[in-house]
């Protein structure tokens, strides 16, 4: 088992970032958005569809998502490609899924 450090021995400002990084999983919409990504990279109109949202609402909680360092995008000519930031996102949303379910 990973061993962690005492909360006097955590600086404030890691908690509060992880209290932020938490928040983000807190609206439906992303996490909809985050766990659609599993699958790879998508573009918004194609995520507009999974969820079958409109792209104003979509793009809004891209971004957020984006600032958040959750996911990443990449311009593929016109188009911009979303796709989550690294394995740990994946790991994140995994365990909690894990979490609900028991």
């Amino acid at each position: 088992m990973e061993s962690y450090p005492e909360l006097k021995d955590v600086p404030e400002e890691e908690l509060i970032d992880l209290a932020e990084l938490f928040k983000m999983f807190a609206d439906s919409t992303r996490i909809k958005i985050l766990y659609d990504l599993f699958q790879g990279e998508k573009n918004v109109t194609e995520i507009c569809n999974d969820l079958e949202m409109n792209q104003s609402a979509i793009s809004h909680q891209l971004k957020i998502l984006r600032s958040s360092k959750l996911i990443k995008a990449r311009r593929d000519g016109k188009m911009m490609l979303y796709s989550l930031a690294d394995e740990h996102v994946k790991t994140i949303i995994a365990m909690g899924m894990d979490h609900v379910e028991e």
